[in-house]
């Protein structure tokens, strides 16, 4: 046992090799096996851009995790962190501060109507946790309907939610699931050749109202969604398929929960996802683009009436930082950017360059099998032939080569994406401009040639 606590590299610079080595030797990386890993060592970041230590510039196109909407090193947030963490770093979530106040009052007029009550986390994942226990504890009921081809978190009952391979390594999970087909048109089973998507819709609804009438549609509490699923591929669903299924749950007094901590805050050319089609879940959970990622938030949005349930009954739920000053404050200013700038405004503009750049890329690139986006929130599906779909790389196996190839070679030319399986995601800062889509779709260009060469088509 240690007597002394010694004060480790104080004011010291470190050099790129010495961040790699010294995180590895003491941190346990996401998502990996150890062994292989190879961190960049990332020292500053500024709009779309950050940099390594060795001063190597990388477009940022995901926004890091889908989340630096407002782009890196936006000065009126960093203001705003330091003014609050000079007045009130922390208070206990029992008290009342003024960042709580104003955020309340700002996100009620962007959520939709009449989720005006939030409860506040520190991510995405908690965010989900806290919906599943307004819903049960609303309701009193116990099942929840989830998707296949979907992504909710890694806790417990998140990770148990989620409908794709990252949840087989923390099986059995959360009792209560019941699991229906995602709307992905490019690849569902249910979809037949020459069904329009009204058509397809009707089939996915029926399917989904079997399913609520084989389970006992009185032991339902909700049913949660991705609106816009992200890191599954970008799927958008078809036409009538959010009306129809807010109708459907109604119908049978089943909650609709909209995960929107991806497809939220602008993402997809909106505040919310769902505002695309005019529908009105029960809750929303939202984290990521709520502070574009400067300080860790969550946030649950819950309507009025399942407020008025824990005016006279506790709501047993609560988290050490649960409403952060920090957080609230670096929000508050968030939101303001989002208004002042009209980020949103840039990202339904810069949508549609996005889309234009993903159809020429689809055109002219045999590997890219389908191509797509809504606001700037993208995907290029690669397959190895275009006839049969096959892709590139299935989702929780081993990565096709060309795959990391393609991936590699926009590293070296200064572009960081990602790939999830053979999904290559399109998800840049929403401050970007034309000029930097063009540029950086130059980039994919020249990688695609490489996936290309793997196609058999």
């Amino acid at each position: 046992m240690h007597s002394v606590l010694v004060r480790f590299y104080s004011g010291a610079a470190l050099t790129g090799e010495q961040i790699t080595r010294m995180c590895k030797e003491t941190s346990i990386f996401p998502w990996s096996a150890q062994a292989p890993l190879n961190p960049t060592p990332v020292v500053r970041a500024d709009n779309i851009y950050f940099w390594d230590a060795d001063g190597k510039r990388y477009t940022d196109f995901n926004s890091q995790l889908m989340c630096t909407n407002i782009g890196h090193n936006n000065q009126k947030v960093i203001k705003a962190i330091q003014d609050q963490a000079a007045e009130l770093a922390f208070v206990a979530p029992s008290f009342a501060t003024k960042p709580r106040a104003e955020l309340g009052e700002i996100l009620k007029t962007v959520t939709p109507p009449g989720l005006d009550k939030f409860f506040y986390t520190l991510g995405g994942a908690e965010a989900v946790e806290n919906a599943i226990k307004f819903a049960r504890f609303h309701t009193g009921k116990h099942k929840i309907i989830a998707r296949t081809r979907s992504y909710h978190g890694a806790t417990y009952a998140a990770i148990s939610l989620t409908g794709d391979y990252r949840r087989w390594a923390n099986e059995p999970g959360m009792s209560g699931i019941v699991r229906v087909d995602n709307p992905y048109m490019y690849r569902s089973y249910l979809m037949r050749d020459g069904m329009s998507e009204e058509e397809f819709t009707a089939v996915l609804l029926a399917q989904l109202e079997e399913v609520i009438t084989q389970e006992n549609p009185d032991a339902i509490a909700a049913m949660i969604i991705e609106p816009v699923t992200g890191s599954n591929g970008v799927i958008i669903p078809p036409k009538g398929y959010l009306p129809g299924l807010r109708a459907l749950l109604s119908k049978y007094n089943i909650m609709m929960i909209a995960d929107e901590v991806m497809a939220g805050f602008g993402r997809c050319g909106e505040w919310f996802s769902v505002d695309h089609w005019k529908v009105v879940p029960d809750i929303i959970t939202m984290a990521k683009g709520i502070t574009s990622a400067y300080t860790p938030l969550g946030a649950v949005a819950i309507n009025r009436d399942i407020a008025k349930t824990f005016e006279t009954k506790p709501f047993f739920g609560g988290l050490t930082y649960n409403s952060h000053p920090l957080s609230l404050a670096s929000a508050v200013a968030t939101l303001n950017v989002f208004k002042e700038e009209k980020i949103i405004e840039n990202a339904r503009e810069q949508g549609k360059v996005m889309a234009q750049l993903h159809a020429e890329l689809k055109a002219k690139h045999k590997s890219v099998g389908d191509a797509r986006s809504i606001g700037l929130f993208g995907c290029l599906e690669l397959v190895k032939n275009r006839k049969t779909k096959e892709p590139m790389s299935i989702n929780g196996g081993p990565v096709d080569p060309a795959v990391g190839k393609l991936i590699a070679h926009l590293k070296e030319k200064g572009v960081f994406a990602m790939a999830v399986g053979h999904l290559l995601l399109t998800n840049p800062p929403l401050v970007i401009t034309k000029k930097q889509l063009e540029e950086t779709f130059a980039v994919f260009d020249e990688a695609l040639a490489i996936t290309d060469a793997a196609s058999t088509e």
